[in-house]
């Protein structure tokens, strides 16, 4: 028999951040709660959490936390069926759907898909972000219910919807351009001019270069984990990036962005995955996350 206390103390913990915040949450002591991890840890015979500043959960602790996550989105169900089955003293029924998605979704239009779900559903979110090439990681380790994913095949116990692809240009400004590349852009040109990388999973201009050059190049950069940022620092002259067209289309047609090298986009296909087990509970977010990428990103024709 599951010992649902202590996995609710586990997930609050893991939420959270610490034992503390966990024993504010579900109004108990944090020994109350640090005894519930324990015992539930010497029962699986595994660490569950890791302790820290935050307190992370452990591969098999986070899929126990999804597992709380399944209970809850079930036992939420019900509750909206059947009110009378509600406990007013229940200190369990907002239930966090943990969610995965690149920087430059989440910046461009995920929230508009996520903000209405999150009002008319009742549900909290908890929105991860990392590189659209690592996000279906998440799914895979347990810690998400769905991702934003540049992975084109399903993750296993996973169904996938393409979204379509969001464009990038190689993009500054036309001061920097004139600075930096007077006899063109080549190869030369571009390992002195500085780029922007967004942190060490970002592949994109690497993968720009390879399109049109053929190969990387070792190029200095200036590191800026902001996708507006990037934007407003290739306006202002402080380096050149690959940047997402929603974003530059504007900046583009003003002349205060140029291309690098004219008509040479960079082209990344997104896809929606979400736990099979989970997908009929929040087919409310799909179809959100559908309609809103289909007004942000290029369809598979574009």
């Amino acid at each position: 028999m599951l010992d649902y206390p202590a996995l609710q103390a586990l997930a609050t913990v893991v939420q959270t951040g610490s034992f503390e915040k966990a024993a504010a949450a579900l109004h108990v002591t944090p020994s109350a709660i640090s005894q519930r991890v324990k015992l539930l840890e010497e029962r699986l015979g595994t660490v569950l959490v890791a302790r820290g500043t935050p307190c992370t959960a452990t591969e098999t602790g986070a899929w126990l936390c999804r597992h709380v996550e399944h209970v809850g989105m079930l036992e939420k169900e019900l509750r909206d069926r059947l009110p009378g089955l509600a406990d007013p003293a229940d200190t369990r029924r907002d239930v966090t759907l943990h969610i995965a998605t690149n920087a430059d979704s989440l910046g461009i239009w995920f929230l508009k898909a996520a903000a209405p779900f999150a009002r008319e559903a009742g549900y909290l979110l908890d929105v991860v972000v990392d590189d659209e090439e690592h996000t279906a990681e998440w799914l895979r380790r347990g810690r998400v219910l769905a991702a934003v994913t540049a992975l084109g095949k399903p993750v296993q116990g996973c169904r996938m919807m393409p979204l379509g692809t969001l464009r990038y240009h190689a993009t500054a400004s036309p001061a920097f351009l004139a600075r930096h590349f007077p006899a063109g852009v080549n190869a030369r040109s571009l390992a002195a001019a500085p780029s922007l990388t967004f942190n060490q999973k970002d592949r994109m201009q690497g993968q720009w270069l390879r399109q049109v050059l053929g190969r990387e190049i070792a190029c200095p950069t200036h590191w800026l984990p902001s996708t507006q940022a990037f934007v407003e620092a290739c306006a202002l002259g402080m380096g050149w990036a690959m940047n997402p067209e929603p974003l530059t289309r504007a900046l583009l047609r003003e002349g205060r962005l140029v291309e690098l090298i004219p008509d040479t986009p960079l082209d990344v296909p997104l896809f929606w995955q979400v736990n099979r087990l989970a997908a009929a509970r929040i087919a409310g977010l799909t179809r959100e996350v559908a309609a809103a990428a289909r007004q942000a990103l290029r369809g598979k024709d574009a």
